[in-house]
C-alpha cells in the first residue's frame, strides 16, 4: 500500500467511526427525548412516571391515568391499532369492547392484554414522539363475576343467573357471564356506539345505588347500528332510538316493574338484548314509521323488517326479534337480540 493509499484508508476509517458515533449519539438523544415526553405526560396526568423506556407494542397496557371516567391506557403502535378495527363491527360504529383483566385484547397480539384494574380505558397510538388518541373507542376491563357475593357487588343487587346454582345451559350463550361493566355517575355517558351510551342499557332499579353493574355485548350494539342504517335506507330517517329496556339483572327480570311476558331465560339478563322504538320527536313513544297516521305494532314491524335485512347480510348477528303491541304502560316496541340462533314472536307486556 502506497503512502497516499494509506492516508486515504485512514481517513475513510475516521469517517466511518464518526458516522457510528453520530448515530449512537442520536439514539441516546432520542431515548432521552422519549423519556422526557413520558415524564411530561405523567406530570400532566398527575401520575408517577415509570423509570423504564416506553413499553413495546405487545406489552401489557397498564399505565392508567387518574381521570375516573376515562383513564388512558399505555400507548400502542399504529400497527397494533389496525388489529382493533374489526372490533368496530360491521357497522363501523361500535365504540367499545370488553375484556376480563389480563386477557388478550386481540388474538393477533396475545401479549397485548387488558389492564388488571377494572375500568374504562381510552387507547392511543404512539409513533416515535407523536401520539394519536383513539377518542371514539373504549377498552372496558370487567369486574370478574367472582366479585358477586350473595347476589351483590357492593351495595348493588343483581341476583343469580339461571344456571349459577346448577344445571347445564343449552348453549354457552346461557352460561354465567365472565364479568360486569362497572358504571359510575362519571362514566355513565360513555358512548358505546354512535347512537348509544352506557346509561341507555342500565337496569331501571336501585336509582340511588352506585356503582351499578352492567352486561353489554358489542354485537348487540353492532346490530342496533346496522338496523338504524337499514331503516334509513328504507326511507325512515332516524335521529333517536330509545332503549326501553336493555340489561336486566336476574332479580329485576323476575320482580321489577311489569314482569308480564318476560322469559325465565331472557336474553336481557345476558346483555345481548334490547327493547327499542324510534322516537325522533322525543314524545316517549314509537313514531309513525309506516305513515298510516297511527302508532301501533305495525310500526314495530317496520323495525323488524330492517332487522331481517341486517340478518340476511350479517348472519353472524342472527338472533331474536319480537314485535310487541302497546299496553297501559308503554307504546309498541321491537325486541332485538343476538342470541346466536333465529327466533321470532309476537307479544304483549315486556320482552
Amino acid at each position: 500500500m502506497t503512502e497516499r493509499q494509506e492516508h486515504l484508508f485512514t481517513w475513510i476509517g475516521v469517517i466511518v467511526v464518526l458516522l457510528y458515533l453520530t448515530a449512537w449519539a442520536a439514539a441516546i438523544r432520542s431515548a432521552v427525548d422519549v423519556r422526557r415526553e413520558i415524564a411530561r405526560e405523567a406530570r400532566e396526568a398527575k401520575v408517577k412516571a415509570e423509570p423504564s423506556p416506553p413499553p413495546a407494542p405487545t406489552q401489557q397496557i397498564t399505565a392508567s391515568l387518574t381521570q375516573p371516567a376515562a383513564p388512558t391506557a399505555a400507548f400502542i403502535t399504529d400497527a397494533a391499532m389496525t388489529f382493533l378495527s374489526p372490533l368496530r363491527g360491521a357497522s363501523g360504529q361500535v365504540e367499545f369492547t370488553t375484556r376480563t383483566p389480563g386477557s388478550p385484547i386481540v388474538p393477533q397480539e396475545p401479549n397485548l392484554v387488558a389492564p388488571a384494574d377494572p375500568g374504562i380505558y381510552k387507547l392511543a397510538a404512539q409513533l416515535n414522539l407523536a401520539t394519536s388518541p383513539m377518542q371514539d373507542f373504549s377498552l372496558i376491563t370487567l369486574v370478574p363475576f367472582s366479585e358477586k357475593q350473595q347476589g351483590r357487588i357492593g351495595l348493588y343487587y343483581l341476583g343469580s343467573w339461571p344456571f349459577e346454582r346448577g344445571g347445564t345451559p343449552k348453549t354457552p350463550a346461557y352460561a354465567n357471564p365472565n364479568g360486569f361493566i362497572e358504571v359510575t355517575p362519571q362514566n355513565a355517558d360513555t358512548h358505546v356506539s354512535t347512537h348509544f351510551k352506557l346509561r341507555d342499557f342500565l337496569t331501571k332499579d336501585q336509582p340511588n345505588v352506585w356503582p351499578k353493574y352492567l352486561l353489554l355485548n358489542p354485537k348487540l350494539l353492532d346490530k342496533l347500528e346496522l338496523t338504524i342504517q337499514e331503516l334509513q335506507a328504507m326511507g325512515h330517517p332516524v335521529r333517536h332510538v330509545t332503549i326501553m329496556s336493555g340489561f336486566r339483572t336476574p332479580n329485576y327480570n323476575v320482580h321489577g316493574g311489569n314482569v308480564a311476558g318476560r322469559a325465565n331465560l331472557s336474553r336481557h339478563m345476558f346483555g345481548d338484548a334490547a327493547d327499542v322504538f324510534v322516537d325522533n320527536d322525543a314524545n316517549g313513544v314509537m313514531d309513525d314509521l309506516n305513515g298510516d297516521h297511527r302508532v301501533d305494532e305495525r310500526d314495530a314491524q317496520v323495525i323488524q323488517q330492517a332487522v331481517e335485512r341486517v340478518e340476511q347480510k350479517h348472519p353472524e348477528l342472527v338472533g331474536g326479534v319480537g314485535v310487541y303491541s302497546a299496553s297501559s304502560g308503554h307504546g309498541p316496541f321491537t325486541h332485538i337480540d343476538v342470541r346466536g340462533y333465529r327466533a321470532r314472536w309476537r307479544g304483549v307486556g315486556n320482552g
